[in-house]
């Protein structure tokens, strides 16, 4: 468990540096275009910006390019993510483009490369006590859950795989699941939950524990 420890407070942060800082290079010509299509065809603002819960549930602001539209009904209100949903954004979705932005949050030290995903900040008072765990580490970009699954798990499954990658958090596995994570964006795997756009709402678990 110590191993487990220091490399959670301190190794797996340079490995986030020496991948994050070389990608960033290597992804500048790319994100300029992608930022271009965004605004073309999904009109202004480029990013999404939301605030989640980091390590400690600590409120932190992630970016992402934006994947839906501003389409509302007639009272003003959003209309349904299946139909803000286009095309075009289904595609930065299944290739996973539309996250890049959240290397910068890796930078900043408000995420890691892997860690469980940083949900809504209004799921955390519906965690259990073995859920709540996820939030012992910083959120990733990817994660256990997301190459075992991403969202064609259950909410239930994807927090027992979160508990499961900090009990066993070291560099190999992190590696490990960055290489899977490249395939299952080859792949197309697990992007949405069937009969969803992306994923239902997290309303909690009925039993302490499930």
């Amino acid at each position: 468990m110590m191993k487990i420890a220091w490399y959670s407070r301190f190794g797996q942060r340079l490995s986030d540096l020496g991948i994050t800082l070389p990608a960033l290079i290597l992804l500048l010509p790319l994100l300029p275009c992608l930022a271009l299509l965004v605004r073309v065809k999904l009109g202004a603002p480029i990013l999404f910006s939301q605030t989640r819960p980091g390590r400690h549930g600590r409120p932190f602001t992630l970016y992402k390019f934006r994947t839906m539209t501003d389409g509302r009904n007639a009272s003003g209100n959003l209309l349904p993510d299946a139909q803000r949903l286009t095309g075009f954004g289904r595609f930065l979705r299944s290739t996973s483009l539309d996250e890049l932005p959240e290397l910068i949050n890796v930078l900043r030290g408000e995420m890691s490369l892997v860690g469980p995903r940083p949900l809504l900040m209004e799921y955390l008072p519906l965690y259990n006590s073995e859920q709540a765990r996820r939030h012992e580490v910083r959120p990733g970009i990817t994660g256990w859950a997301q190459v075992n699954g991403r969202n064609a798990l259950s909410w239930e499954e994807k927090f027992k795989l979160d508990v499961w990658y900090i009990d066993n958090q070291s560099l190999w596995l992190d590696m490990k699941i960055i290489f899977l994570t490249v395939w299952k964006v080859f792949s197309r795997d697990g992007i949405s939950a069937e009969g969803e756009a992306t994923m239902p709402r997290f309303t909690g678990s009925s039993v302490e524990g499930q």
